[in-house]
């Protein structure tokens, strides 16, 4: 093989790699964009190329938009805007044959076959499955996080260690394929060899070799994804690592046995070679979906705007109490109710890392959980850990718990225990399902900096904070800082339901720490020289959104001198939000009432203990006049934001390279779980199964499923959550955003090829709308 076919063979294996998008383990579920490889494409190319390496379409059912134009959801208007905005030289040529094309079904996607489907065809054995069921009990040791309790040696790269697995696992003769183990041992000893050798013996050029490769991995699920999320890792920290190539080789030293073994499968398979071969464009009925889709968010994006501008900006009065939330579309339901207590409450929302980019050590644990978005590495330590005894108590019952916990599951005494101790569960595992089993946690002691901060470190990280949550003046006495994360018990996802910008975890750590480096006095008296003057009498208290049951759990026993009687007024506010919010809530959760949600979180049998983030449509950055006293039905991240205080144009910048793109992933996970569950989804909770401690496999084994299950996303008749691109609008000059999008040209790609929309507000009205290329529609009509 050429030194120049070698290259782009390699070359095409890195693209395919690229075009898999990561998926964090369990422990710390992340919202990640599975469309993150087709960054660069639009919504129809997305769809041809998926269409072909999965066999997946990227929009709803064409019937499902022809049912919102026969209700109004979706106005001719809606229509004629998005056939105008679209640039496809395949569209439809006018009005009157797009909205013919509504009325009728579109082609069903279909992947193209790999040499396995083929092979099924003709001998009757299903291959594929085969394929998926015996590489999944390999990759669920392989990968295994601690949950086995044997495991193969560790240590070994991914391809060497299947190598060496399965050439002495006989299920592949058993099924059929006889010399299996001989072909697979006699395989090249790299991953880079075998792909080389592969392409050689199946015949894939250079111009078919991308999109071969990216079926093959898509063939793979969740463990391509797993092994995605371990590159995504090493990258963050400037290394790099080779176990998606190594699966790539793997999934292509089945191919080539297959081949060998079934020989009828030549001609078939050359013919897909050539399909493979051609240049992914997407065809007129998939311009006609995307085009609907685009339809679709242009009724949601009109109907947000009637919402926008309606409240007026504060007459600067001093508040009596200022609470600042995260960004989470789940508090925006929590805001309203809260301003609706006083009009002297004034609400404010950031990222739940609050701008503190932490590594943090729990109590009990010498674990390093990242407390910030994935975007980002740790620039400090923090701990939890108490005074030594305290610790060593903790570490001694932990152990003891883990330790019983695998006698349990021990293969021998796990009979033992069943039999002997089976009857005195029964009361537990009743009252559980009676929602009577939780146990209130154990409050931590308070969050530190390892090491601590010198004072001119605290007063800069201080000002950073405060001005990136454009607090920098008008402080009311009580101001308290909200974090958030869900209660639920029995469900592997729940990580998915905290904070996304604390990696997974709560806002606890995140609130604390902050609000103790505000009261510091060693802070108070550094921030004059940042610009910032905090009255005396100010008091931040940490507290902790429970979304689940909308309770506050407030810290102020970190305070060394407790601000009782504003805390105590404080408390009554938050208590009657609370029970305002869950009356909303409880509209959407199929069963629920108002009085059964903190059942609910406590239920192991509970499905849909709360619907997360399902519905998220919005992001917008702007003064909290610009949407105070508008109901925006919880789908909207509310950062606030006030771009005449923002001299340089600093924190815009921020907001656009990471709220928003952090936004954009969690909108992106839901849209992809909600149209393509079959690649991007996590199937049904109910047949769910624990593997390795990283994902999920429904059943006792197979492909790893990554996303959301689809429980999260349906209620069972019908779709919980409208799969719409995000809308982002934000109140800033154009020139300003669109200086930013030309210095980062990935977030601009998001933009450019419709991942994400962008408006521009006004005195918080909407005034113009981005179009691809860096130029702006300021005609209202074409919003």
């Amino acid at each position: 093989m050429s030194p120049a076919r070698v290259t782009g063979i390699l070359d095409a294996a890195e693209a395919a790699i690229r075009a898999i998008p990561p998926a964090f383990p369990l422990e710390a579920t992340v919202a990640v964009n599975p469309f993150m490889g087709q960054a660069s494409e639009d919504l129809a190319t997305a769809s041809a190329r998926l269409s072909r390496v999965a066999g997946i379409a990227l929009t709803r059912p064409r019937a499902e938009y022809a049912a919102d134009v026969a209700a109004g959801r979706i106005t001719e208007d809606d229509l004629a805007a998005a056939l105008i905005a679209s640039t496809s030289p395949f569209k439809p040529r006018d009005m009157a044959l797009l909205k013919a094309k509504i009325e009728g079904a579109g082609p069903a996607p279909e992947a193209l076959p790999t040499v396995a489907d083929l092979a099924a065809g003709i001998t009757g054995t299903d291959w594929p499955s085969v394929i998926t069921r015996t590489f999944g009990l390999w990759a669920a040791g392989q990968f295994d996080q601690g949950q086995a309790l044997w495991s193969p040696a560790p240590g070994r790269d991914a391809y060497v260690a299947w190598q060496a697995w399965a050439s002495r696992d006989l299920t592949p003769e058993i099924a059929g394929l006889s010399g299996f183990c001989a072909h697979v041992a006699d395989a090249p000893d790299t991953s880079e060899r075998a792909i080389l050798r592969a392409v050689e013996r199946l015949g894939i050029g250079e111009d078919a070799a991308e999109t071969a490769f990216h079926r093959l991995l898509m063939d793979l699920g969740g463990w391509a994804q797993h092994a995605r999320w371990l590159l995504w890792q090493a990258e963050l920290t400037g290394g790099t690592d080779g176990t998606l190539a190594d699966m790539l080789a793997i999934r292509l030293v089945w191919e080539e046995a297959l081949m060998a073994n079934v020989p009828d499968v030549a001609e078939p398979w050359a013919a897909t070679v050539q399909s493979h071969a051609h240049p992914v464009e997407p065809s007129a009925e998939q311009v006609i979906d995307a085009i609907l889709q685009d339809a679709a968010e242009r009724a949601f994006q009109r109907g947000l705007a009637e919402h926008l501008g309606g409240g007026a900006p504060t007459a600067g009065q001093r508040p009596a109490l200022q609470a600042a939330f995260c960004i989470d579309v789940r508090s925006e339901t929590f805001r309203r109710a809260l301003e609706s207590q006083d009009p002297s409450i004034e609400t404010i929302g950031f990222a739940g890392f609050f701008g503190l980019p932490l590594a943090h050590k729990p109590q009990g644990s010498d674990a390093v959980d990242s407390h910030l978005p994935v975007l980002l590495n740790a620039a400090m330590t923090s701990t939890s850990h108490g005074s030594a005894g305290a610790e060593q108590d903790i570490r001694i019952s932990a152990r003891a718990v883990r330790a019983w916990g695998r006698f349990r599951q021990a293969a021998v005494s796990s009979f033992a225990f069943v039999e002997a101790a089976g009857p005195f569960y029964g009361a537990k595992l009743v009252k559980d399902a009676l929602g009577q089993g939780g146990k209130p946690a154990r409050a931590t002691p308070v969050p530190r900096v390892e090491g601590g901060l010198s004072a001119a470190a605290k007063a800069e990280t201080a000002a950073k904070v405060l001005t990136a949550m454009s607090l920098t003046d008008g402080h009311a006495p009580l101001v308290l800082l909200l974090g958030h994360g869900a209660q639920m018990t029995n469900n592997p996802h729940a990580s998915a339901y905290h904070c996304g910008a604390c990696g997974g975890q709560t806002g606890e750590v995140s609130a604390r720490l902050l609000a103790d480096l505000l009261n510091d006095p060693e802070t108070r008296a550094g921030l004059p020289d940042h610009g910032i003057h905090l009255p005396p009498e100010t008091v931040f208290v940490a507290g902790l959104h429970d979304t689940t049951t909308d309770k506050i759990t407030l810290f102020d026993r970190d305070l060394a001198t407790p601000a009782s009687a504003d805390l105590a007024q404080a408390r009554r506010w938050l208590g009657q939000a609370g029970k305002q919010a869950r009356a909303e809530r409880a509209l959407r959760l199929p069963g629920a009432k108002p009085d059964t949600l903190g059942a609910r979180a406590l239920n192991w049998a509970e499905v849909r203990p709360e619907w997360g983030l399902a519905g998220c449509a919005a992001f917008i950055a702007a003064p909290r006049s610009a949407t105070s006293g508008a109901d925006l039905g919880g789908r909207s991240f509310l950062h606030s934001y006030d771009w005449q205080v923002d001299t340089d144009f600093a924190t815009l910048e921020l907001i656009l390279t990471a709220p928003v793109v952090v936004a954009s992933w969690i909108s992106l996970q839901y849209y992809g779980s909600a149209v393509a569950p079959e690649a991007f989804g996590g199937g049904n909770k109910l047949i769910h199964n624990v593997v390795g401690g990283i994902g999920v496999v429904e059943g006792n084994g197979g492909r790893l499923r990554p996303g959301l299950p689809r429980q999260a996303v349906h209620d069972g008749e019908k779709a919980a959550h409208d799969p719409l691109r995000l809308s982002v609008m934000i109140e800033a000059p154009q020139d300003a955003i669109s200086d930013i999008l030309a210095r980062h040209p990935q977030v601009r790609a998001l933009f450019d090829n419709g991942w994400l929309h962008l408006f521009a507000l006004k005195d918080g009205a909407v005034a113009a709308r981005y179009l691809p290329g860096m130029s702006w529609a300021e005609d209202t009509r074409a919003l």
